[in-house]
């Protein structure tokens, strides 16, 4: 049997002491990338990507190098860490069950997750809102089935999300937002499941950012981004004018 010493690096798994650093280092990555998304220097795409990054990589100097052209901030950054709820026995039994069948259901504000849940929107739509929430550590199972129905869920960035569905005639975001080698004492969102006919989305939202303001700020920049292509059609346009021009001098 090879030692962790003779194994390939990717199957080492890194000690304690190793994971603490890289988990300080990632919230301290997440709160400049939250505050720069929200002073405007990173656009809505860009700090998601970045953001993706900060949660799978696997080394200090990786993450860090995902702030080093932002602006320094001027305010003391809170760490991006999300709440964690007292330690609770392992639970037995069915998992927690949520249902919206012909209704709705909305969850927000200081709740605790269950270790193992389960949502149904059965001709109904639920909202799981997760910024404020307190999490168990280590990982937290959520199985979700929609059918003929919706399931958001909105989660705050320092949170870790994994996420593996199937949709038949219908749509599941499929996202990955989660280290290799999960620090023990952190949550991670693990979310399986089903959606037929219906749909489940997965949002990234700043805490206090509400569903408007996200939307005016989505609106904007697709406004910004149609503006920056009109003016480049315009700018190619006027270079061929001139180039035309040039070629019809004697």
């Amino acid at each position: 049997m090879p030692t962790d010493d003779q194994r390939p690096t990717s199957l080492v798994r890194p000690d304690r002491a190793a994971l603490a650093r890289v988990h300080e280092a990632r919230e301290r990555a997440i709160a400049a990338l939250s505050d720069a998304f929200a002073n405007d220097a990173l656009e809505v795409d860009e700090f998601e990507r970045r953001v993706t990054l900060a949660h799978t990589s696997e080394t200090v100097e990786s993450i860090t190098a995902l702030t080093a052209d932002l602006p320094a901030s001027t305010t003391a950054l809170a760490p991006a860490s999300v709440a964690l709820a007292p330690a609770a026995p392992e639970p037995t039994g069915a998992p927690q069950t949520v249902y919206a069948i012909f209704g709705g259901v909305d969850r927000r504000g200081s709740w605790t997750v269950p270790r193992r849940w389960r949502v149904v929107a059965t001709f109904g739509g639920a909202q799981l809102d997760l910024r404020e929430a307190r999490f168990p550590t280590g990982v937290i199972d959520l199985e979700v089935k929609a059918v003929f129905g919706g399931v958001q869920i909105i989660v705050p960035p320092g949170l870790a999300v994994e996420v593996e569905g199937t949709a038949i005639m219908g749509g599941f975001q499929n996202v990955n937002r989660a280290p290799a080698h999960p620090d023990p004492d952190a949550p991670l969102l693990r979310v399986r499941g089903l959606a037929i006919m219906g749909g489940v989305d997965i949002t990234m939202r700043l805490p206090g950012e509400s569903e408007h303001q996200a939307h005016r700020r989505r609106k904007l920049e697709a406004r910004g981004e149609r503006r920056a292509l009109r003016d480049a059609r315009r700018e190619t346009r006027r270079h061929q004018r001139a180039l035309g021009r040039l070629r019809d001098e004697p």
